[in-house]
């Protein structure tokens, strides 16, 4: 439908509204009834001219309608075959891309997976073969780690039985103890088994030699060292700890306690008696656990030293101790022989006032050989202003003429006279 027809329905139906409306105005009217029957009349036919017009337009605009679709359809279709024939192509030609691509891949994938079993090949068979040469190594190793704890097994067995012994232990106890002053002094100033107190028959293991009363130090004063090891008592008190079994442990330190004054009870009696010795004995402890038990105790180190005059002392300590008394030595050997570094300056000073004479002989030897040296000198230059006119000759004529041997006969090489001039 057009604008114009719309536009035409709108002046009917104005028309129409406005007959209604003047009949309903003036009801009683009969002109102007006959006139709107004439009106209403003049409007169905207006308005079945209208509808029919409308139908033809209708159908017009539906013929338009189904030819414009008809022509779309066909053009669909034709554009649909076109699309298809597209597809087709490019669907081929993507397959044969695809089989080309997979082809090449399958070639590519083929390269590498032989270059890959060729590298892991030679790699698994290097890496295998290493592994196996480190492993047989280890194995070797191992063979002789067993070898060698096997050695240590007995030898271990054979020092458990060499401690299980008490005079074995104290051997180990009198090395350790030899091994630990002899870093220290010299072989001059400790001695083996020393009767410290004359006459006792008893002797310690080491004794240190401190300087006596007498001035000649023939009769030295002597340190007594002695070397303890309660090794079964200990070797309860370290099983009662491993065990948490603190009634054990106490017991075992206890015995050790007990053991430590009867020995210190010991060298008191048998090894210290001043003024032969010195007012105290050093009691050796090998290990420094068994010297740290022994510090545990309450007390007891004080007491060794309070009512026996022994000093307990571990390797470090002793050790210390040991260095302490060499510096000793050293400052009264010192102050020993400063009395003879005076007379040797004394003497020197004798001595130097004798050189001086001497000194003053000899400065004057040496200005009469001065005074003579320049009268040689003199001398000499006068024969050099005589000689000035007489021609030199070559060196090596003049070395045939005057040898430097001064032996020379004035020959010349073949044995015949040296012409003369």
């Amino acid at each position: 439908m057009t604008d114009w027809n719309w536009v035409l329905l709108a002046l009917l139906v104005l028309n129409l509204l406005l007959l209604l409306w003047l009949a309903l105005r003036r009801p009683d009217d009969g002109p102007l009834r006959d006139e709107l029957a004439r009106h209403a009349q003049a409007t169905r036919g207006d308005l079945a001219t209208f509808q029919q017009m409308l139908l033809n337009q209708s159908g017009d605009v539906a013929r338009t309608q189904n030819e414009q679709i008809d022509s779309f359809r066909v053009q669909l279709g034709a554009l649909q075959q076109a699309i298809a024939a597209q597809s087709d192509a490019v669907r081929e030609a993507v397959e044969r891309r695809l089989a080309a691509l997979q082809e090449g891949n399958e070639k590519k994938l083929e390269q590498m997976r032989a270059t890959v079993d060729e590298k892991l090949h030679a790699t698994l068979e290097q890496r295998l073969g290493e592994s196996f040469k480190q492993v047989a190594d280890r194995l070797e190793q191992v063979h002789k780690g067993l070898g060698e704890m096997h050695t240590l097994a007995r030898d271990v067995g054979s020092l458990n039985r060499v401690l299980t012994n008490v005079k074995t232990r104290g051997v180990f106890g009198e090395v350790q103890l030899a091994g630990l002053i002899e870093q220290v002094f010299t072989p001059e100033q400790y001695g083996r088994n020393v009767e410290t107190v004359p006459g006792s028959n008893a002797r310690v293991e080491f004794a240190i030699r401190l300087p006596g009363r007498d001035p000649d130090g023939s009769r030295p004063m002597w340190l007594p060292i002695d070397a303890k090891f309660p090794r079964e008592d200990y070797e309860r008190l370290l099983d009662a700890q491993e065990r948490a079994d603190a009634a054990a442990a106490e017991a075992a330190a206890r015995a050790i306690e007990t053991r430590f004054r009867l020995e210190a009870k010991t060298i008191r009696e048998k090894y210290v008696s001043p003024p032969h010795t010195s007012e105290f004995a050093i009691l050796f402890v090998p290990t420094e656990g068994l010297y740290a038990e022994a510090l545990r105790r309450p007390g007891l180190a004080e007491s060794l030293q309070r009512e026996y005059r022994v000093t307990l002392a571990g390797p470090t300590t002793l050790l210390a101790t040991l260095n302490s008394l060499s510096m000793g030595f050293r400052t009264l050997a010192l102050e020993r022989r400063s009395a003879e570094v005076w007379e040797v300056l004394g003497a020197v000073k004798t001595e130097f006032a004798k050189f001086g004479d001497v000194l003053a002989r000899t400065k004057k030897k040496l200005d009469e050989a001065s005074n003579t040296i320049e009268l040689a000198e003199r001398r000499t230059r006068a024969m050099a202003r005589e000689l000035r006119a007489v021609e030199a000759l070559p060196d090596d004529r003049a070395q045939r003429l005057l040898p430097p041997d001064g032996d020379g006969d004035g020959a010349d090489d073949d044995g015949r006279g040296a012409p003369t001039r």
